[in-house]
């Protein structure tokens, strides 16, 4: 008999709990947050809300579905399974943070704090998660696919992101490396590069490409194709600033072979889930063949 599906429910940490840990008690949290101009009503408003949005979509799973919980800090500790169902509860950025953990899997993002978050990718609402569970369950669910980007070391490791890439030094010093697209090659020093896919068009993209003339048109959400930006080039009789921004369509790739002590990799600003890259190695980007599977 084939198993019932599976409602994964994926959420952080209210502000006020993050809070509360790290100064003890609710006086010593509403003290430190009057010193910074805030009021703890402002936090518990969040925090209420937050509870409210994920009691409502506990509520709303079926009695015969089975059920997981995950939060954020622990995603990559997770096994999500091909028959889930993943329900992410926050802000559009922890959608992009899951996204990397799923593969075919539909994932429906749901909205605490309507009005608060822009909605790109968290576009449900609590009340409205028992229609769309039923929607996911008979096969009618609408669903848009996201492309993600990959990066892959020449060690085989490799990870995966929504939003964007970023490769550079760790501390953000001067990141040195050889850039190769297509058949074009330049040495340079920088403060990193990132590649973007659509989604991340309207994230760090969106804010690389502002102002700059050689920005290339963004990618649609729905696209394969990614932008990528060198950020802060620097120009020396060794090092180049021609190479600087681009989009790489889908089967082109950007390679960086490393000429710094090490460069680290991560995804989507997930620091502490990164990879690193010696001296002498590569790492190439391109997009992935996993996709979000969003359901609208």
């Amino acid at each position: 008999m084939a198993l019932a599906p599976r409602a994964v429910v994926v959420h952080r940490r209210s502000e006020l709990d993050e809070l509360v840990d790290r100064h003890g008690t609710r006086g010593q949290v509403e003290f430190f947050l009057r010193t910074r101009g805030r009021t703890l009503a402002e936090v518990q408003e969040r925090h209420d809300a937050l509870a409210d949005a994920l009691a409502r979509t506990r509520a709303a799973i079926p009695v015969d579905w089975r059920r997981g919980e995950v939060e954020r800090a622990d995603l990559h500790r997770f096994a999500f399974d091909p028959e889930d169902v993943v329900l992410v509860v926050g802000p559009d950025g922890l959608v992009a943070n899951t996204a990397k953990y799923v593969g075919g899997q539909p994932v429906v993002g749901v909205d605490p704090e309507p009005g608060r978050n822009p909605g790109v990718l968290v576009r449900h609402r609590a009340a409205t998660v028992p229609a769309v569970l039923a929607a996911v369950a008979a096969g009618r669910a609408r669903v848009e696919q996201r492309a993600l980007v990959r990066a892959t070391v020449d060690d085989g490791t490799r990870l995966d992101a929504l939003n964007d890439v970023f490769v550079g030094h760790r501390s953000h010093q001067s990141a040195r490396y050889r850039l190769r697209v297509a058949d074009a090659v330049e040495r340079q020093s920088s403060s990193g590069l990132v590649v973007a896919s659509g989604t991340g068009a309207t994230g760090w993209a969106a804010s690389l490409a502002r102002g700059r003339a050689d920005a290339p048109p963004l990618p649609a959400p729905g696209a394969a194709t990614l932008a990528w930006f060198v950020r802060e080039a620097w120009p020396s009789p060794t090092t180049g600033a021609d190479l600087t921004a681009g989009l790489l369509e889908p089967g082109a790739r950007l390679e960086v072979l490393v000429e710094s002590d090490a460069l680290v990799v991560f995804g989507d600003g997930l620091e502490a889930d990164r990879l690193t890259a010696t001296w002498g190695q590569t790492v190439t980007l391109d997009v992935s063949e996993r996709r979000l599977h969003l359901v609208l």
